[in-house]
């Protein structure tokens, strides 16, 4: 597989939000420490991502010690909310999942970012990720927990399947919305020198020190399709990947993360084929 190698580390403290990209970070059972420990729900509970909101990646989020959040966005003043006390929890709806989290304390927290929006939404923070939420049974090991990610506690790409898909984007007919960047998948973790595509066939690897099992390769929505630093909207990259990355029904870039391990990754770390 020649020398693959961490290329850079992504953590979204609060989930559609953007995020920021660590030298290092420890990682945990449900996923990278202060990743998508946050969310946004609308008034139905339901939680809030770009794929109805596509102003959320407009909206940054910085990690605080003690896991609070810094937000940062356009036309506001930043303002950064601390953990909340556990005084009680709400029930929030997740894709299919109905989970408890704790609300922001502050009112301020939930008024600046329904005025991002433009809709009334509410912050609420996973306080118990080792209990809260499991994963995906049909994919889960028993015990397997998830914070606020779509599905699984880590999302890996690869800088060598982005210049492939990238090159068959360009050979396309929406060839001027290319080239994409990383962004678009929001990954947590970028591999570097392993072939395209290679991702595919693991069911195990290691990075540096902490070990995963590849459960699952992750179908793509329209997320992708969102300019993370306009928030509009394009066709690629879901045109080509319909194209040319149609596995099991679903339009396929990059691998879902569990980890067998704890421990801290850094940027550079060896990444090694286990199974």
């Amino acid at each position: 597989m020649g020398h693959a190698q961490l290329l850079s580390i992504h953590v979204h403290p609060v989930k559609a939000c953007r995020g920021f990209a660590p030298r290092e970070a420890v990682v945990e059972p449900w996923g990278l420490a202060g990743d998508r420990r946050w969310a946004l729900i609308d008034d139905g509970g339901k939680v809030v991502t770009q794929r109805r909101h596509p102003r959320l990646a407009l909206v940054a989020a910085d990690l605080l010690p003690g896991g609070g959040v810094r937000l940062s966005g356009p036309d506001a003043q930043p303002l950064t909310v601390p953990v909340p006390r556990p005084l009680g929890t709400v029930r929030v709806q997740i894709f299919r999942d109905k989970v408890e989290a704790v609300l922001a304390e502050d009112e301020a927290a939930h008024a600046w970012c329904s005025a991002r929006l433009g809709t009334p939404v509410r912050l609420v923070h996973m306080d118990d990720p080792g209990t809260r939420r499991p994963v995906d049974p049909e994919y889960a090991l028993p015990g397997e927990t998830v914070g606020f990610a779509d599905g699984f506690p880590l999302l890996l790409t690869s800088a060598a399947s982005l210049d492939a898909l990238n090159s068959l984007i360009a050979q396309g007919d929406h060839a001027d919305e290319g080239p994409l960047p990383m962004d678009r998948f929001r990954p947590n973790v970028v591999v570097s020198g392993s072939p395209a595509w290679a991702e595919d066939d693991w069911s195990r690897i290691a990075i540096g020190e902490v070990a995963f099992r590849v459960p699952k390769k992750c179908g793509r929505c329209v997320v992708t399709t969102t300019d993370q630093s306009t928030a509009e909207r394009g066709t690629e990259p879901l045109y080509t990947l319909g194209r040319h990355r149609r596995l099991d029904g679903k339009l396929v870039f990059g691998q879902n993360l569990v980890p067998l391990s704890r421990g801290t990754i850094r940027v550079g770390d060896p990444v090694t084929v286990l199974g």
